[in-house]
């Protein structure tokens, strides 16, 4: 359990570090307003996606990826 716990925090602190990176360079790249839109909605589902699915695999609702 703690060995789950401590990569769990290892994978939201990569997955924040990236969306801090992927947030901070978008904005360098020159995008009409409604892709810039469209792909930072895209880049936080996505997030959200992983960050429950980390929940719900420290609750034993899912497998982990490994287990498959």
């Amino acid at each position: 359990m703690i060995g789950a716990l401590i990569s769990a925090i290892l994978l939201l602190i990569v997955l924040g570090v990236i969306l801090w990176a992927v947030q901070t360079l978008l904005p360098m790249i020159p995008l009409p307003a409604p892709f810039a839109t469209v792909i930072q909605v895209l880049i936080t589902v996505v997030c959200v996606l992983v960050v429950v699915y980390v929940i719900a695999s420290l609750f034993g609702v899912v497998a982990p990826l490994g287990r498959l």
